[in-house]
């Protein structure tokens, strides 16, 4: 798999912590760098090792899978990408944060909600022999960087960009899914 294609897997992966990231920001009264930073790192970080746990189990079950590898990573991220472009649409303030504190038990809980889907995406990379050091490495870094831009456009800009960017991201997903169903068929 290609620089260019982990990016955009890392990219679609981000935008559930992307979203979370602008609500943390838009809660925030004053915009705080230390929880802006704070906030990137857990996701950034939960999206870094949700793959590879997913890659390790993936690699206990490789010989069972390898004949239908491709469709098993068309139906993963084609229901991730669904999911995200589902929830696009819903209208809510699900994780608004009225005071703008950070705390660690949220945190944990927010890092772990938005990282699901890497885990189902390191299932994938095992399945097909993606290298997961620079896959996680991608990722997280990815991850970490939108977060921190998210909390900050979030403080600054309000609700804009948080159903588009779920909306981009699973269109992302999808699209990267039929990519690798089409070259294994």
């Amino acid at each position: 798999m290609s620089f260019i294609e982990l990016f955009l897997i890392a990219s679609g992966l981000s935008m559930d912590a992307f979203s979370a990231a602008v609500c943390k920001g838009i809660g925030m009264r004053k915009l705080s760098l230390k929880s802006a930073y704070l906030i990137a790192l857990f996701f950034g970080g939960f999206q870094a090792l949700m793959p590879l746990l997913g890659w390790l189990l993936g690699n206990q079950l490789e010989a069972y899978i390898t004949a239908f590898d491709h469709w098993l990573a068309f139906i993963l991220l084609s229901f991730i990408g669904g999911k995200m472009i589902y929830e696009s649409f819903k209208a809510g303030d699900e994780g608004k944060d009225e005071g703008g504190k950070i705390g660690i038990k949220e945190l944990l809980t927010l890092s772990v909600a938005t990282s699901i889907d890497a885990l189902a995406m390191g299932v994938t990379f095992a399945s097909l022999g993606v290298p997961i050091i620079p896959a996680v490495t991608i990722i997280g870094v990815t991850t970490f960087v939108l977060s921190l831009i998210g909390v900050i456009a979030g403080n600054k800009f309000g609700d804009i960009f948080k159903g588009k960017a779920e909306l981009a991201g699973g269109v992302v997903l999808i699209l990267i899914g039929v990519k690798i169903l089409v070259e294994h068929l």
